[in-house]
Protein backbone atom coordinates (compact mmCIF):
# COMPACT_ATOMS: atom_id res chain seq x y z
CA UNK A 1 0.00 0.00 0.00
CA UNK A 2 1.09 3.39 -0.81
CA UNK A 3 1.95 5.73 1.89
CA UNK A 4 3.05 8.76 -0.19
CA UNK A 5 0.85 11.50 -1.25
CA UNK A 6 -0.92 11.96 2.30
CA UNK A 7 -2.31 7.98 1.99
CA UNK A 8 -1.84 6.56 5.93
CA UNK A 9 -0.95 2.74 5.56
CA UNK A 10 -3.99 2.36 8.29
CA UNK A 11 -6.95 3.62 5.29
CA UNK A 12 -9.62 1.45 5.75
CA UNK A 13 -10.42 -1.29 3.44
CA UNK A 14 -13.25 -1.95 1.02
CA UNK A 15 -16.11 -4.23 3.04
CA UNK A 16 -19.29 -5.57 1.90
CA UNK A 17 -22.50 -3.67 1.68
CA UNK A 18 -24.56 -6.32 1.58
CA UNK A 19 -24.12 -10.42 2.26
CA UNK A 20 -22.64 -12.26 -0.30
CA UNK A 21 -24.68 -14.08 -2.83
CA UNK A 22 -24.60 -17.55 -3.07
CA UNK A 23 -22.72 -18.92 -5.96
CA UNK A 24 -23.98 -19.94 -9.20
CA UNK A 25 -20.95 -19.25 -11.55
CA UNK A 26 -17.37 -20.46 -11.58
CA UNK A 27 -15.42 -17.65 -13.31
CA UNK A 28 -11.82 -19.46 -14.72
CA UNK A 29 -9.18 -16.89 -15.28
CA UNK A 30 -10.13 -13.36 -12.94
CA UNK A 31 -8.75 -10.67 -14.72
CA UNK A 32 -9.17 -7.11 -14.85
CA UNK A 33 -11.43 -7.49 -17.68
CA UNK A 34 -13.72 -10.04 -16.66
CA UNK A 35 -14.17 -8.13 -13.16
CA UNK A 36 -15.02 -4.72 -15.57
CA UNK A 37 -17.12 -6.29 -18.01
CA UNK A 38 -18.98 -10.02 -17.25
CA UNK A 39 -19.02 -9.49 -13.14
CA UNK A 40 -21.15 -6.08 -14.18
CA UNK A 41 -23.80 -7.64 -16.08
CA UNK A 42 -23.63 -10.31 -14.22
CA UNK A 43 -24.84 -8.53 -10.97
CA UNK A 44 -26.97 -6.28 -12.55
CA UNK A 45 -29.13 -9.39 -14.37
CA UNK A 46 -29.38 -10.82 -10.57
CA UNK A 47 -30.28 -8.10 -9.06
CA UNK A 48 -33.24 -7.53 -11.54
CA UNK A 49 -34.19 -10.98 -11.33
CA UNK A 50 -33.49 -11.10 -7.24
CA UNK A 51 -31.69 -14.61 -7.86
CA UNK A 52 -28.27 -15.40 -6.59
CA UNK A 53 -25.21 -15.86 -9.39
CA UNK A 54 -22.44 -14.83 -6.92
CA UNK A 55 -19.08 -16.31 -8.50
CA UNK A 56 -16.48 -17.77 -7.55
CA UNK A 57 -13.20 -16.51 -8.98
CA UNK A 58 -10.28 -19.05 -10.04
CA UNK A 59 -6.78 -17.51 -10.92
CA UNK A 60 -5.24 -20.42 -13.01
CA UNK A 61 -1.28 -19.24 -11.68
CA UNK A 62 -0.75 -16.46 -9.59
CA UNK A 63 -2.50 -15.54 -6.25
CA UNK A 64 -2.05 -12.11 -6.73
CA UNK A 65 -5.62 -11.42 -7.87
CA UNK A 66 -6.86 -13.07 -4.27
CA UNK A 67 -4.44 -11.61 -2.33
CA UNK A 68 -5.78 -8.54 -3.50
CA UNK A 69 -9.50 -9.10 -3.15
CA UNK A 70 -9.35 -11.62 0.03
CA UNK A 71 -8.59 -8.42 2.92
CA UNK A 72 -11.42 -6.62 1.38
CA UNK A 73 -14.22 -9.48 1.26
CA UNK A 74 -13.38 -10.06 -2.45
CA UNK A 75 -15.55 -6.54 -3.23
CA UNK A 76 -13.68 -3.55 -5.39
CA UNK A 77 -14.73 -0.49 -7.30
CA UNK A 78 -14.55 0.08 -11.15
CA UNK A 79 -13.84 3.27 -12.37
CA UNK A 80 -15.99 4.65 -15.84
CA UNK A 81 -13.51 6.49 -17.52
CA UNK A 82 -15.44 8.89 -19.70
CA UNK A 83 -14.21 11.69 -22.13
CA UNK A 84 -15.99 14.50 -19.53
CA UNK A 85 -15.19 12.31 -15.79
CA UNK A 86 -15.65 9.11 -14.05
CA UNK A 87 -17.98 7.43 -12.52
CA UNK A 88 -17.22 5.00 -9.41
CA UNK A 89 -18.91 1.91 -8.77
CA UNK A 90 -18.17 -1.15 -5.84
CA UNK A 91 -18.82 -4.51 -7.51
CA UNK A 92 -19.70 -7.19 -5.01
CA UNK A 93 -21.06 -10.55 -6.93
CA UNK A 94 -17.47 -12.52 -6.15
CA UNK A 95 -17.48 -14.09 -3.57
CA UNK A 96 -14.31 -16.22 -3.14
CA UNK A 97 -10.99 -16.21 -5.50
CA UNK A 98 -9.07 -19.87 -5.89
CA UNK A 99 -5.65 -20.25 -7.08
CA UNK A 100 -5.52 -23.10 -8.95
CA UNK A 101 -1.33 -23.74 -8.85
CA UNK A 102 -1.99 -23.54 -5.16
CA UNK A 103 -5.13 -25.98 -4.64
CA UNK A 104 -6.27 -27.96 -8.07
CA UNK A 105 -8.19 -29.63 -5.80
CA UNK A 106 -10.36 -26.78 -4.45
CA UNK A 107 -10.54 -25.69 -8.31
CA UNK A 108 -12.59 -29.49 -8.91
CA UNK A 109 -14.71 -29.32 -6.16
CA UNK A 110 -16.04 -25.90 -7.05
CA UNK A 111 -16.60 -26.55 -10.39
CA UNK A 112 -18.35 -30.13 -9.76
CA UNK A 113 -20.96 -28.15 -7.10
CA UNK A 114 -24.36 -29.12 -7.62
CA UNK A 115 -25.07 -25.17 -7.32
CA UNK A 116 -22.49 -23.82 -9.94
CA UNK A 117 -24.53 -24.02 -13.61
CA UNK A 118 -22.43 -21.47 -15.73
CA UNK A 119 -18.17 -21.91 -16.16
CA UNK A 120 -17.13 -18.45 -17.92
CA UNK A 121 -13.91 -17.74 -18.81
CA UNK A 122 -11.30 -15.26 -20.28
CA UNK A 123 -7.72 -17.22 -19.65
CA UNK A 124 -6.68 -15.04 -23.22
CA UNK A 125 -6.78 -17.01 -26.62
CA UNK A 126 -2.97 -18.83 -25.23
CA UNK A 127 -4.89 -20.45 -21.78
CA UNK A 128 -6.50 -22.64 -24.34
CA UNK A 129 -3.55 -24.61 -25.03
CA UNK A 130 -4.48 -25.00 -28.99
CA UNK A 131 -2.60 -24.52 -32.46
CA UNK A 132 -4.05 -21.05 -33.33
CA UNK A 133 -3.60 -21.95 -36.94
CA UNK A 134 -6.09 -24.56 -37.14
CA UNK A 135 -8.09 -24.59 -33.40
CA UNK A 136 -7.43 -28.00 -32.73
CA UNK A 137 -6.39 -29.01 -29.22
CA UNK A 138 -2.07 -28.98 -28.91
CA UNK A 139 -1.04 -32.13 -27.68
CA UNK A 140 2.31 -31.39 -27.52
CA UNK A 141 1.82 -28.76 -24.82
CA UNK A 142 3.50 -28.82 -21.72
CA UNK A 143 0.67 -28.62 -19.52
CA UNK A 144 -1.79 -30.72 -21.83
CA UNK A 145 0.69 -33.33 -21.73
CA UNK A 146 0.63 -32.90 -18.19
CA UNK A 147 -3.27 -33.09 -17.82
CA UNK A 148 -3.26 -36.17 -20.02
CA UNK A 149 -1.50 -38.23 -17.30
CA UNK A 150 -2.10 -36.28 -13.67
CA UNK A 151 -5.64 -36.28 -12.07
CA UNK A 152 -5.05 -32.79 -10.90
CA UNK A 153 -4.98 -30.64 -14.05
CA UNK A 154 -3.54 -27.12 -14.72
CA UNK A 155 -5.07 -25.73 -17.95
CA UNK A 156 -8.33 -24.41 -18.10
CA UNK A 157 -9.05 -27.35 -20.91
CA UNK A 158 -7.96 -29.58 -18.22
CA UNK A 159 -10.27 -28.38 -15.49
CA UNK A 160 -12.82 -28.28 -17.66
CA UNK A 161 -12.63 -31.57 -18.19
CA UNK A 162 -11.82 -33.28 -15.32
CA UNK A 163 -14.42 -31.62 -13.53
CA UNK A 164 -17.37 -32.65 -16.18
CA UNK A 165 -15.76 -36.32 -15.84
CA UNK A 166 -16.82 -35.48 -11.84
CA UNK A 167 -20.10 -34.03 -12.73
CA UNK A 168 -21.30 -37.07 -14.74
CA UNK A 169 -19.58 -39.57 -12.07
CA UNK A 170 -22.23 -38.44 -9.37
CA UNK A 171 -25.10 -37.79 -11.52
CA UNK A 172 -25.18 -34.11 -12.17
CA UNK A 173 -26.14 -32.50 -15.63
CA UNK A 174 -22.97 -30.32 -16.89
CA UNK A 175 -22.21 -26.64 -16.42
CA UNK A 176 -22.39 -24.43 -19.52
CA UNK A 177 -18.73 -23.13 -20.98
CA UNK A 178 -19.40 -19.52 -21.94
CA UNK A 179 -15.99 -18.69 -22.86
CA UNK A 180 -15.79 -14.57 -23.34
CA UNK A 181 -12.10 -14.23 -24.86
CA UNK A 182 -11.81 -12.96 -28.33
CA UNK A 183 -11.24 -16.68 -30.71
CA UNK A 184 -13.56 -16.61 -33.88
CA UNK A 185 -16.28 -19.20 -33.29
CA UNK A 186 -15.14 -19.21 -29.74
CA UNK A 187 -17.91 -21.57 -28.27
CA UNK A 188 -17.34 -23.93 -31.42
CA UNK A 189 -13.60 -23.77 -30.64
CA UNK A 190 -13.55 -24.75 -27.08
CA UNK A 191 -16.32 -27.18 -27.88
CA UNK A 192 -14.16 -28.58 -29.99
CA UNK A 193 -10.84 -28.50 -28.01
CA UNK A 194 -12.87 -29.80 -24.59
CA UNK A 195 -14.57 -32.97 -26.20
CA UNK A 196 -10.69 -33.84 -27.91
CA UNK A 197 -9.43 -33.86 -24.31
CA UNK A 198 -11.57 -35.69 -22.86
CA UNK A 199 -11.57 -38.49 -25.41
CA UNK A 200 -8.28 -38.49 -25.10
CA UNK A 201 -9.15 -39.61 -21.21
CA UNK A 202 -12.40 -41.36 -21.77
CA UNK A 203 -14.02 -41.77 -24.97
CA UNK A 204 -17.91 -42.52 -22.54
CA UNK A 205 -17.03 -38.88 -21.18
CA UNK A 206 -16.41 -36.81 -24.28
CA UNK A 207 -19.79 -38.46 -25.91
CA UNK A 208 -21.58 -37.31 -22.77
CA UNK A 209 -20.35 -33.15 -22.79
CA UNK A 210 -20.90 -33.70 -26.85
CA UNK A 211 -25.06 -34.93 -25.71
CA UNK A 212 -25.62 -33.22 -23.06
CA UNK A 213 -23.49 -30.10 -22.74
CA UNK A 214 -23.57 -26.44 -24.19
CA UNK A 215 -21.05 -24.40 -25.34
CA UNK A 216 -22.75 -20.76 -26.35
CA UNK A 217 -20.48 -18.55 -28.53
CA UNK A 218 -20.36 -15.34 -27.27
CA UNK A 219 -18.72 -11.23 -28.41
CA UNK A 220 -17.47 -9.13 -25.77
CA UNK A 221 -16.55 -5.69 -26.28
CA UNK A 222 -15.22 -3.02 -23.78
CA UNK A 223 -11.78 -1.35 -23.75
CA UNK A 224 -10.34 -2.32 -20.04
CA UNK A 225 -6.42 -0.61 -19.88
CA UNK A 226 -4.43 -2.04 -17.01
CA UNK A 227 -4.68 -0.41 -13.64
CA UNK A 228 -1.12 1.28 -12.61
CA UNK A 229 -0.58 2.14 -9.13
CA UNK A 230 -0.70 5.59 -9.56
CA UNK A 231 -4.55 4.75 -9.86
CA UNK A 232 -4.76 2.69 -6.53
CA UNK A 233 -3.87 5.73 -5.13
CA UNK A 234 -5.49 8.82 -6.74
CA UNK A 235 -8.91 6.49 -5.84
CA UNK A 236 -7.52 6.13 -2.53
CA UNK A 237 -7.41 9.96 -2.05
CA UNK A 238 -10.87 10.23 -3.60
CA UNK A 239 -12.59 8.34 -1.59
CA UNK A 240 -10.67 7.86 1.91
CA UNK A 241 -10.51 3.81 1.41
CA UNK A 242 -8.06 1.40 0.16
CA UNK A 243 -8.89 -0.28 -2.50
CA UNK A 244 -5.59 -2.85 -3.87
CA UNK A 245 -7.81 -3.80 -7.18
CA UNK A 246 -9.80 -1.82 -8.87
CA UNK A 247 -10.35 -1.75 -12.59
CA UNK A 248 -10.51 0.78 -15.35
CA UNK A 249 -13.01 0.61 -17.87
CA UNK A 250 -14.71 3.04 -20.71
CA UNK A 251 -18.47 3.35 -20.72
CA UNK A 252 -19.06 1.37 -23.89
CA UNK A 253 -20.15 -1.98 -23.12
CA UNK A 254 -22.06 -5.10 -25.88
CA UNK A 255 -22.24 -8.35 -24.73
CA UNK A 256 -23.58 -10.96 -27.41
CA UNK A 257 -24.40 -14.19 -26.76
CA UNK A 258 -25.88 -17.02 -28.29
CA UNK A 259 -29.42 -18.10 -26.11
CA UNK A 260 -28.19 -21.82 -25.43
CA UNK A 261 -27.80 -23.03 -22.00
CA UNK A 262 -27.31 -26.62 -20.21
CA UNK A 263 -31.21 -27.39 -20.91
CA UNK A 264 -31.46 -29.18 -17.48
CA UNK A 265 -31.03 -26.33 -15.76
CA UNK A 266 -34.47 -24.59 -16.70
CA UNK A 267 -35.45 -21.55 -16.26
CA UNK A 268 -32.18 -21.44 -13.81
CA UNK A 269 -29.90 -22.07 -16.73
CA UNK A 270 -28.76 -18.62 -16.49
CA UNK A 271 -29.15 -15.47 -14.83
CA UNK A 272 -31.54 -12.84 -16.74
CA UNK A 273 -28.91 -11.17 -19.40
CA UNK A 274 -31.35 -9.60 -21.11
CA UNK A 275 -32.60 -7.33 -18.46
CA UNK A 276 -28.91 -6.15 -18.00
CA UNK A 277 -28.26 -5.12 -21.91
CA UNK A 278 -26.74 -8.58 -23.17
CA UNK A 279 -28.11 -9.17 -26.47
CA UNK A 280 -28.99 -13.21 -27.18
CA UNK A 281 -29.17 -14.55 -29.89
CA UNK A 282 -29.42 -17.85 -32.19
CA UNK A 283 -25.95 -17.03 -33.79
CA UNK A 284 -23.54 -14.58 -32.79
CA UNK A 285 -21.03 -15.09 -36.07
CA UNK A 286 -21.41 -11.79 -38.02
CA UNK A 287 -21.41 -9.72 -34.32
CA UNK A 288 -17.79 -11.90 -33.96
CA UNK A 289 -16.89 -11.08 -37.17
CA UNK A 290 -17.62 -8.03 -37.05
CA UNK A 291 -15.81 -7.06 -33.50
CA UNK A 292 -12.57 -9.33 -33.77
CA UNK A 293 -12.01 -7.73 -37.17
CA UNK A 294 -13.44 -4.07 -36.71
CA UNK A 295 -12.17 -3.41 -33.46
CA UNK A 296 -9.28 -6.01 -32.26
CA UNK A 297 -8.11 -6.27 -36.09
CA UNK A 298 -7.53 -2.43 -35.91
CA UNK A 299 -6.57 -2.24 -32.52
CA UNK A 300 -3.54 -4.72 -32.94
CA UNK A 301 -2.64 -2.93 -36.14
CA UNK A 302 -2.11 0.57 -34.27
CA UNK A 303 -0.34 -1.42 -31.40
CA UNK A 304 2.28 -2.50 -33.90
CA UNK A 305 2.71 0.74 -36.11
CA UNK A 306 1.92 3.14 -32.51
CA UNK A 307 4.65 1.43 -31.08
CA UNK A 308 7.33 1.54 -32.99
CA UNK A 309 6.06 5.39 -34.16
CA UNK A 310 6.51 5.91 -30.42
CA UNK A 311 3.16 6.34 -29.08
CA UNK A 312 2.81 4.59 -25.91
CA UNK A 313 -1.49 4.62 -26.13
CA UNK A 314 -4.07 3.77 -28.77
CA UNK A 315 -5.62 7.35 -27.92
CA UNK A 316 -2.13 9.29 -28.88
CA UNK A 317 -1.79 6.93 -31.69
CA UNK A 318 -4.70 8.16 -33.42
CA UNK A 319 -4.25 11.22 -31.85
CA UNK A 320 -2.00 11.88 -35.13
CA UNK A 321 -3.90 12.45 -38.17
CA UNK A 322 -1.52 10.03 -40.47
CA UNK A 323 -2.86 7.28 -38.19
CA UNK A 324 -6.01 8.52 -38.00
CA UNK A 325 -6.41 8.45 -42.08
CA UNK A 326 -4.68 5.21 -41.84
CA UNK A 327 -7.50 3.02 -39.55
CA UNK A 328 -10.25 4.45 -41.13
CA UNK A 329 -8.89 3.58 -44.80
CA UNK A 330 -7.93 -0.17 -43.11
CA UNK A 331 -11.75 -0.03 -42.17
CA UNK A 332 -13.75 1.10 -45.43
CA UNK A 333 -11.32 -0.70 -47.83
CA UNK A 334 -9.88 -3.37 -46.30
CA UNK A 335 -11.75 -4.88 -43.56
CA UNK A 336 -15.39 -3.88 -44.13
CA UNK A 337 -15.47 -5.72 -47.42
CA UNK A 338 -14.61 -8.78 -45.92
CA UNK A 339 -17.66 -9.95 -44.18
CA UNK A 340 -21.34 -9.54 -43.77
CA UNK A 341 -22.58 -6.98 -41.26
CA UNK A 342 -25.12 -8.56 -38.16
CA UNK A 343 -28.97 -7.32 -39.49
CA UNK A 344 -29.58 -3.92 -38.42
CA UNK A 345 -25.92 -3.04 -37.84
CA UNK A 346 -24.47 0.10 -39.96
CA UNK A 347 -20.74 -0.78 -40.49
CA UNK A 348 -19.92 3.23 -41.17
CA UNK A 349 -21.61 4.01 -37.68
CA UNK A 350 -19.92 0.96 -36.03
CA UNK A 351 -16.72 2.33 -37.52
CA UNK A 352 -17.34 6.19 -36.47
CA UNK A 353 -18.14 4.87 -32.73
CA UNK A 354 -15.12 2.69 -32.83
CA UNK A 355 -12.96 5.63 -33.48
CA UNK A 356 -14.67 8.04 -30.97
CA UNK A 357 -13.91 4.96 -28.37
CA UNK A 358 -9.92 4.79 -29.28
CA UNK A 359 -9.88 8.48 -28.99
CA UNK A 360 -10.93 9.22 -25.42
CA UNK A 361 -8.48 10.64 -23.46
CA UNK A 362 -9.77 8.91 -20.31
CA UNK A 363 -8.52 5.73 -21.15
CA UNK A 364 -4.84 4.92 -21.20
CA UNK A 365 -4.73 1.45 -23.26
CA UNK A 366 -0.91 1.13 -24.20
CA UNK A 367 0.50 0.36 -27.36
CA UNK A 368 2.59 -2.52 -25.50
CA UNK A 369 -0.34 -3.89 -23.73
CA UNK A 370 -2.59 -4.82 -26.94
CA UNK A 371 0.98 -6.04 -28.27
CA UNK A 372 1.06 -9.01 -25.99
CA UNK A 373 0.86 -12.21 -27.38
CA UNK A 374 0.75 -11.46 -30.70
CA UNK A 375 1.24 -14.80 -32.08
CA UNK A 376 -2.23 -15.84 -30.19
CA UNK A 377 -4.08 -13.25 -31.71
CA UNK A 378 -3.10 -12.11 -35.48
CA UNK A 379 -5.08 -15.01 -36.96
CA UNK A 380 -8.66 -14.31 -35.72
CA UNK A 381 -7.79 -10.69 -35.81
CA UNK A 382 -5.96 -9.84 -38.96
CA UNK A 383 -4.97 -13.00 -40.95
CA UNK A 384 -8.58 -14.28 -41.37
CA UNK A 385 -9.55 -10.99 -43.06
CA UNK A 386 -6.56 -11.03 -45.40
CA UNK A 387 -7.43 -14.84 -46.37
CA UNK A 388 -10.84 -13.54 -47.32
CA UNK A 389 -9.76 -10.45 -49.23
CA UNK A 390 -6.73 -12.93 -51.20
CA UNK A 391 -10.00 -15.42 -51.96
CA UNK A 392 -11.81 -12.06 -53.25
CA UNK A 393 -8.54 -10.57 -54.95
CA UNK A 394 -9.04 -7.55 -52.84
CA UNK A 395 -5.65 -5.59 -51.70
CA UNK A 396 -4.64 -5.48 -48.36
CA UNK A 397 -2.04 -3.63 -47.85
CA UNK A 398 -2.29 -2.02 -44.38
CA UNK A 399 -2.87 -5.21 -42.98
CA UNK A 400 -0.18 -6.77 -44.62
CA UNK A 401 1.80 -3.57 -43.09
CA UNK A 402 0.29 -4.17 -39.36
CA UNK A 403 1.87 -7.62 -40.49
CA UNK A 404 5.31 -6.50 -40.81
CA UNK A 405 4.91 -4.20 -37.95
CA UNK A 406 4.38 -7.03 -35.85
CA UNK A 407 7.54 -9.01 -37.21
CA UNK A 408 9.45 -6.13 -36.87
CA UNK A 409 7.83 -6.25 -33.02
CA UNK A 410 8.91 -9.71 -31.96
CA UNK A 411 12.22 -8.89 -33.31
CA UNK A 412 12.75 -7.50 -30.26
CA UNK A 413 14.47 -4.59 -31.34
CA UNK A 414 12.49 -1.29 -32.83
CA UNK A 415 13.05 1.02 -35.59
CA UNK A 416 15.37 2.69 -33.54
CA UNK A 417 17.90 -0.47 -32.20
CA UNK A 418 16.17 0.23 -28.73
CA UNK A 419 15.36 -3.47 -26.95
CA UNK A 420 11.57 -4.15 -26.82
CA UNK A 421 9.96 -6.07 -24.07
CA UNK A 422 8.01 -9.04 -26.28
CA UNK A 423 5.86 -10.63 -23.86
CA UNK A 424 4.73 -14.06 -26.08
CA UNK A 425 4.62 -17.61 -25.60
CA UNK A 426 6.34 -17.56 -28.76
CA UNK A 427 8.85 -15.03 -28.39
CA UNK A 428 11.97 -16.66 -27.96
CA UNK A 429 11.34 -19.08 -31.11
CA UNK A 430 10.41 -15.80 -33.35
CA UNK A 431 13.07 -13.86 -32.07
CA UNK A 432 15.69 -16.68 -32.54
CA UNK A 433 13.95 -17.31 -36.30
CA UNK A 434 13.94 -13.21 -36.93
CA UNK A 435 17.74 -13.27 -35.65
CA UNK A 436 18.89 -16.38 -37.80
CA UNK A 437 17.64 -14.08 -41.11
CA UNK A 438 20.37 -12.23 -42.46
CA UNK A 439 18.31 -9.78 -44.82
CA UNK A 440 14.58 -8.07 -45.09
CA UNK A 441 13.19 -11.56 -47.17
CA UNK A 442 14.83 -13.96 -44.70
CA UNK A 443 13.25 -12.73 -41.67
CA UNK A 444 9.93 -12.49 -43.14
CA UNK A 445 10.03 -15.85 -45.30
CA UNK A 446 11.48 -17.33 -41.39
CA UNK A 447 8.56 -15.76 -39.42
CA UNK A 448 5.92 -16.68 -42.06
CA UNK A 449 6.86 -20.73 -41.73
CA UNK A 450 5.90 -20.62 -38.39
CA UNK A 451 2.57 -23.12 -38.69
CA UNK A 452 1.51 -21.64 -35.73
CA UNK A 453 0.69 -19.14 -36.78
CA UNK A 454 0.63 -18.74 -40.69
CA UNK A 455 -1.04 -21.51 -42.75
CA UNK A 456 0.33 -22.70 -45.47
CA UNK A 457 -1.34 -21.30 -48.52
CA UNK A 458 -1.82 -17.87 -46.82
CA UNK A 459 2.02 -17.36 -45.61
CA UNK A 460 3.19 -17.77 -49.38
CA UNK A 461 0.77 -15.69 -51.06
CA UNK A 462 1.48 -12.88 -48.20
CA UNK A 463 5.31 -12.81 -49.04
CA UNK A 464 5.56 -9.94 -51.44
CA UNK A 465 3.62 -7.79 -49.82
CA UNK A 466 4.73 -8.33 -46.27
CA UNK A 467 8.37 -8.58 -47.56
CA UNK A 468 8.20 -4.89 -48.88
CA UNK A 469 6.23 -3.58 -46.02
CA UNK A 470 8.98 -4.60 -43.82
CA UNK A 471 11.56 -3.14 -45.90
CA UNK A 472 9.68 -0.15 -46.14
CA UNK A 473 9.07 0.72 -42.58
CA UNK A 474 12.78 -0.08 -42.03
CA UNK A 475 13.97 2.36 -44.73
CA UNK A 476 10.80 4.88 -44.35
CA UNK A 477 10.09 4.87 -41.16
CA UNK A 478 6.21 4.44 -39.79
CA UNK A 479 4.31 7.57 -40.36
CA UNK A 480 5.91 7.92 -44.30
CA UNK A 481 5.02 4.27 -44.80
CA UNK A 482 1.34 5.28 -44.01
CA UNK A 483 1.50 8.07 -45.93
CA UNK A 484 2.42 6.30 -48.94
CA UNK A 485 -0.28 3.90 -48.58
CA UNK A 486 -2.98 7.09 -48.35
Amino acid sequence: MSTEAGLPADLPRLSRNRPAPRPGIVHLGLGAFFRAFGVIYIEEAAAHSGEDWGIVGVSLQSPRVHDQLAPQDFVYTTRELGPEGEVLRQVESIVDVLVARENPEAVLAALADPAIRIVTLTVTEKGYCHDPATGRLNLGHPDIQHDLTQSLPISAPGFLVRALARRKAAGLPPFTVLTCDNLPDNGRLVRGIVLELAEKLDPELAAWIASEGRFPATMVDRIVPATKPEDIDALAQKTGRYDAAPVLHEPFRQWVVEDDFVPAYGSGARPDLGAAGVELVDNVTAHEHMKLRMLNGTHSSLAYLGYLAGYETIAETVADPVFARFVKDLWRREIMPSFRAPPGVDLEAYADALFERYANPGIRHRTWQIAMDGSQKLPQRILGTLSDNLTADRPSPGLSLAVAAWMIYVGGTDLNGTPIDVRDPLAGKLKALSDSAGDTAGKVAALLEVTEIFEHRLANALRPAVTAAYAALHKDGVRTSLEALA
